[in-house]
C-alpha cells in the first residue's frame, strides 16, 4: 500500500482451533514456555489424522435454533467465529457501526453427498464404460436443494443476518489464496478510501470425510504417526487438516481512533501471485514477491509466521525462500503455526494474521512450536512479523504485520 495511504490497524480478533477459543485463550496456549501440544484425532478418520474443534456453545453467538439448522458446521463455526472478533472490536451491538461493516469472506465448498461420491467412485473403478453411468448418476443424484443450502456466500448472508453487520460483502473461493484475497480485498479498500471498517475471515470444518477424500485423490494428506509440518518430508510430506475459523476487523487508523478502538497491530502491506508450481517456482515467486515488500534488515532479525502445509515440494521451496530471506542479511525466526493447528484451508492465512497481530500486541514472540532445527531460535524483536501462505496446491502470499504507530497508539489510548 502507498506511503500516503491510510494506515490499516487491526482492532478485533476472532479465533477458533483445536487448542482454545478465543485470542486470548490462543495465547496462553501458544505462548508459554513449552512448546505447545497440538490436539489430535488419530482414529476417528484413520490412516488420517485432523485437529478436531475445541467444543463450542455455538448458541453464545447463534442463539437462534432456526439459524443453527439451516447451517452446515463449517457456517456455523464461520459465524460463530466472526461474533467473537466483532465483540473483541467493540462492534457487538453497535448497530450505528454495524450497517457499515463490510464483509470481505473467504469460503469454500459445501459438504459434499457422501453416498453420492461413493457410487461415482465406485462406478469409475469397476466399470468397462465408466463415462454413461457417470452422466445418469450426476444427473439423478444431484438435489438442487442441497447445492442451493451450500453457496459459498451465503456464510457472509448468515453473518450479516445473525450479527446485523450489514455493509457490502464479497465472497471469495480457491482455498488458501482465497483466505489471502479476503484480506487484501478489506486492507486495499481502506487504504483507497473505499471503506472504514471491515470484516474479514474464513473457516472450515476439518473433520469430513469428503474433505478428506478431495485431498486424498490429490496425494496431499499427511498418513502415519503425526509429525510438524517441518518433519514430514522423510515421510512423504501432506497436510494433516484443522477445523479453524478466523476472522479479523480491519479498522481505518482515523475511524478508530473517533471510536476509542485500540488496535492490535497494523497490517502494513500484503502481496500475493500464483505460482505455476514448476520446481523451485513458488521459491522465486515468494522471492519477488518479498522484494515488493521493501523491507530493511535494520536490527537484522525477522520474526516469521509460516503457513507451511507439510506438502512436498512446496513445503522444502518455501524453506528455500526462506534461505534467500537471510542472504539478503536478515536472520529468521520461523514459526509454522500449522503444526499446532493444521491446515485451515481457506481459514488458515487469515489465523497467521491474527497470531501475528497478537504477538505484536504483546511485544513477545512465540516459543518454538516443534523441536526441528528450523525453529530453534528463541530470541527476536516483534514489532513486525512477515506472515507467510504458501498454498499445498497453487499460490503464495506475504504480509507484513507491523507495530500501530505510537502516536497513533497514544491517540487511541
Amino acid at each position: 500500500m502507498a506511503e500516503t495511504s491510510r494506515e490499516v490497524w487491526i482492532t478485533g480478533i476472532g479465533l477458533v482451533s483445536s487448542l482454545a477459543e478465543g485470542a486470548s485463550a490462543h495465547w496462553q496456549h501458544l505462548a508459554g514456555e513449552a512448546s505447545p501440544r497440538p490436539v489430535i484425532d488419530s482414529e476417528r478418520f484413520a490412516p488420517y489424522a485432523v485437529h478436531p474443534l475445541v467444543a463450542l456453545d455455538f448458541t453464545k453467538q447463534i442463539p437462534k435454533t432456526s439459524d443453527r439448522r439451516q447451517m452446515e458446521r463449517w457456517q456455523q463455526i464461520g459465524v460463530y467465529t466472526a461474533g467473537l472478533a466483532l465483540a473483541d472490536a467493540g462492534l457487538a451491538g453497535d448497530q450505528s457501526t454495524l450497517d457499515r461493516v463490510d464483509l470481505t469472506i473467504a469460503a469454500g465448498n459445501g459438504e459434499r453427498d457422501l453416498a453420492l461420491d461413493a457410487r461415482v467412485l465406485t462406478a469409475l473403478g469397476t466399470s468397462e464404460a465408466p463415462e454413461p453411468i457417470l452422466n445418469q448418476e450426476l444427473a439423478l443424484g444431484l438435489r438442487p436443494t442441497l447445492y442451493l443450502g451450500q453457496l459459498s456466500n451465503l456464510l457472509a448472508g448468515n453473518i450479516s443476518i445473525v450479527h446485523k453487520a450489514t455493509g457490502s460483502s464479497r465472497t471469495f473461493k480457491g482455498e488458501e489464496l482465497a483466505g489471502v484475497s479476503a484480506v487484501a480485498d478489506a486492507a486495499h479498500r481502506i487504504a483507497d478510501n473505499q471503506g472504514d471498517v471491515f470484516l474479514a475471515g474464513g473457516a472450515l470444518n476439518a473433520e469430513r470425510e469428503d474433505l478428506l477424500l478431495g485431498c486424498e485423490i490429490s496425494h496431499t494428506l499427511a498418513t502415519g504417526p503425526y509429525k510438524s509440518v517441518w518433519e514430514r518430508n522423510p515421510h512423504g510430506g501432506g497436510l494433516v487438516p484443522g477445523s479453524v475459523g478466523a476472522f479479523l476487523v480491519l479498522e481505518a487508523s482515523d475511524h478508530a481512533r473517533s471510536r476509542g478502538a485500540v488496535p492490535y497491530a497494523r497490517l502494513s502491506r500484503i502481496v500475493s501471485d500464483r505460482a505455476l508450481r514448476h520446481r523451485e517456482k513458488s521459491t522465486d515467486t515468494a522471492t519477488r514477491l518479498f522484494d515488493k515488500l521493501a523491507l530493511q534488515p535494520e536490527n537484522g532479525r525477522l520474526a516469521v509466521l509460516s503457513g507451511a502445509s507439510g506438502v512436498e515440494p512446496v513445503t522444502t521451496e518455501e524453506q528455500n525462500f526462506l534461505e534467500r530471506v537471510e542472504q539478503r542479511g536478515f536472520k529468521s525466526c520461523v514459526r509454522s503455526w500449522g503444526s499446532v493447528l493444521g491446515h485451515g484451508m481457506e481459514a488458515h492465512f487469515i489465523a497467521g494474521v491474527a497470531l501475528a497481530a497478537l504477538a505484536i500486541s504483546k511485544k513477545t514472540f512465540y516459543p518454538p512450536f516443534d523441536a526441528t532445527e528450523i525453529e530453534a531460535d528463541r530470541s527476536t524483536p516483534t514489532d513486525r512479523i512477515l506472515v507467510t501462505c504458501f498454498g499445498h496446491w497453487r499460490g503464495e502470499g506475504l504480509a507484513l504485520v507491523e507495530s500501530a504507530s505510537e502516536s497513533a497508539r497514544e491517540s487511541a489510548e
